[in-house]
Formats: structure tokens, C-alpha cells, sequence
């Protein structure tokens, strides 16, 4: 997705992965009704409290031991992976494409493949084309801050700051972001560049405090404020959200999560997500931005480098009665490989439109 939207809108991408520590889930109830008909279950809170097997829903405090193990190994498979050259723009010819299904996409991808090649050659010829920027790429980790306990083990003074050594970026989530709440206070203490998740919820005076309790000192880039009202409310609350920020004189970056407001469930139980109407909050956003002289900075998708099918809709025409195929999340639904091709070219081109 970095690569379509960095060669189309010609505009640098910090690519930011939610991994390496999102294991906890925040949950209305500590209970939910049983899938069998019986008594009330423990609600699944994630990797670090429980298990997702009815049996398991008892909180274990070993798996937060376990969710350390498991972000240790996947920033080393992250740094294994890039020191390999995955990235490595010589060889974007050999990158799989076989779980892109659409056709049309396929061939849109390919043909960005092709000028970046092609583009290689005249480098190539002119002795140009051995700059390790070619050859890597900078990758970096977040999570949501949920569980206090485990974020605070890994916060560690370095100099005269305190920083949480477990990720690079931190955000808080739309539960949790009480102004005189335990997470607020956590993260007012950490020197991390920090998010907060602002919802249809979130009152125009809160977002004002909230962002000056944040960067006190107006430091540009302590404070990213992430986005997720719904196709249906975007137009309701993001304006003046916009305002309210723009008066406290506090920089913030602003990105659109497109994903979490436009959860639905089907007839039969199942969660997903429309990938139009992803889409089109995702699309109001930039021009809502763009009218208040203002600038989306940054996108936030659920997505799976895999054919799994848990979002309606895309270039594939996903339909309900496809979900079965391949539904292999616990959590939330996701993009899929094609679908989150769809929404980079999609993403490129409004940037496009945009800087003409």
C-alpha cells in the first residue's frame, strides 16, 4: 500500500504496523452472552488476559509474560525480514501477487511495478541505483496503551525523559481517554509520539482539554489525533473537531481510522465492515480537511496480506454470502490483500487531485 501511494502522489510515507503488542482488546462488558445458548461468558479481552476458547475466558497473568515473548519475536522477524531485502525495490519484480483476485487491480499494480523497473534501469545505467534507500525500508510499531500494568514494566528513563521501550507509537483508546483517567495521566508522562482515538463521543471542549493536557509544550509531532466517526457522522462532528483543536493553537497530526466507525453485523451474527462506506468516510475526511484549510496527515486500516474474506465489497464484490470462505479473525474483520490494494490506489489518486 506505502509503495502505491508514495510512486502515484509522490509524497513520502512513514509506514506505522500495529504489531509487536496489540494483544489486549478493550471490551464494553467483562461478559457476554454464550455462543452455545448457555449462562454468560467471560467477554474475551485478548491474547494477554484470555484465551478466545470458551474454555480458557479465565484471566491468566502468565500471558502477559507471553504477549512480551510474542512482540520480542515478531520485531525480530520484522527486522529479519527487512534485513533480507523484502523491500528491496530491485526485485519489485518478484513480489507475489497471487492473492490479489482482481484482475483489473492486478494489472494497475503490475503497472506500477513496471515504471519502477523500468525507472531502475536508467539508475542502473548512470550508476545510481546502490543507495540503501533503494534496498530497505523504515518500519515502525504501535499499539493501543490499554493494559497500564504492561506498559508501565516497560517504560524506562532514558536521559532526563521517560520513554515506553516496548513500541515506537502509542494511542489511547476511544474507552479509556477520560480526562481525569489513569491513562491520560500515563501518557502525559511518557516522551513517545501518542495518539488518541476521537469518536462521534468525544465532546468539542474534551478534545480542546484533551489536547493541551497532551503537548503541553506544542511540541510538532508528540500528538496524532486518529479519527472514526462512521460514513454517516463524519460530517456531523469532524468540523468542528477541527475548530476546536485549531483554537487551543496545539499542532496535532491528524489521520482517519475509516475502519472501527463503519463495524456492522450481519443477520447471522457475523461481524464486517462495508468497504464502500470505508471508503467514503475515508474520502469525506480528506475533502472536510481541505475545506477547513486544515490536512489529513495519515490513514489507520485493519488489513491481512491474505485472501481472507471479512469485508464486503472492493473490486472482488464481496458479498455476505462469501464471509464463510475464509473468516479467520477473532477480533475484528479486515481488509484483504485485494481490497487494500483498491483502497491505496484510491488514496493515491485523491492526493493526486488534491496537489493539483
Amino acid at each position: 500500500m506505502s509503495l502505491i501511494v508514495l510512486f502515484g502522489a509522490k509524497k513520502r510515507v512513514v509506514r506505522l504496523a500495529r504489531m509487536a503488542g496489540q494483544f489486549a482488546k478493550p471490551r464494553s462488558s467483562d461478559f457476554e452472552p454464550s455462543p452455545t445458548g448457555g449462562p454468560a461468558v467471560r467477554s474475551f479481552k485478548g491474547d494477554n488476559v484470555n484465551g478466545f476458547d470458551l474454555a480458557d475466558r479465565t484471566p491468566n497473568p502468565d500471558r502477559l509474560l507471553q504477549a512480551y515473548f510474542h512482540s520480542a519475536a515478531t520485531l525480530n522477524y520484522l527486522r529479519s525480514m527487512i534485513a533480507g531485502g523484502v523491500a528491496d525495490l530491485h526485485h519489485a519484480d518478484s513480489w507475489n501477487l497471487s492473492f490479489v483476485r482482481s484482475n483489473p487491480v492486478k494489472r494497475q499494480y503490475e503497472q506500477v511495478i513496471s515504471k519502477i523497473v523500468d525507472s531502475f534501469s536508467f539508475l542502473k545505467a548512470i550508476g545510481a541505483d546502490e543507495a540503501e534507500t533503494f534496498k530497505t525500508v523504515e518500519l515502525y510499531t504501535s499499539h493501543e496503551g490499554l493494559l497500564l500494568n504492561y506498559e508501565a514494566a516497560l517504560t524506562r528513563r532514558v536521559n532526563e525523559a521517560y520513554y515506553n521501550l516496548g513500541t515506537h507509537f502509542l494511542w489511547i483508546g476511544d474507552r479509556t481517554r477520560q480526562l481525569d483517567g489513569a491513562h491520560i495521566e500515563y501518557f502525559r508522562g511518557i516522551s513517545n509520539p501518542v495518539g488518541v482515538k476521537v469518536g462521534p463521543s468525544m465532546k468539542s471542549d474534551e478534545l480542546a482539554a484533551l489536547v493541551r493536557l497532551l503537548n503541553p509544550a506544542k511540541e510538532p509531532g508528540r500528538l496524532t489525533l486518529i479519527t472514526r466517526y462512521g460514513c454517516a457522522k463524519v460530517a456531523d462532528y469532524l468540523p468542528a473537531h477541527i475548530a476546536a483543536v485549531r483554537a487551543t493553537q496545539v499542532p496535532v497530526l491528524w489521520i482517519c481510522d475509516p475502519c472501527h466507525g463503519n463495524t456492522e453485523t450481519t443477520a447471522d451474527g457475523v461481524k464486517t465492515r462495508q468497504y464502500g462506506k470505508m471508503l467514503e468516510e475515508l474520502m469525506a475526511t480528506f475533502d472536510m480537511h481541505r475545506a477547513a484549510d486544515s490536512r489529513l496527515g495519515g490513514v489507520h486500516f485493519e488489513l491481512a496480506g491474505e485472501d481472507v474474506t471479512e469485508c464486503l465489497g472492493g473490486s472482488v464484490e464481496l458479498a455476505e454470502s462469501d464471509l464463510s470462505t475464509n473468516y479467520t479473525s477473532f477480533c475484528d474483520p479486515r481488509l484483504n490483500y485485494t481490497q487494500s490494494l483498491d483502497m491505496a490506489f484510491s488514496i493515491s489518486a485523491k492526493l493526486q487531485q488534491l496537489s493539483s
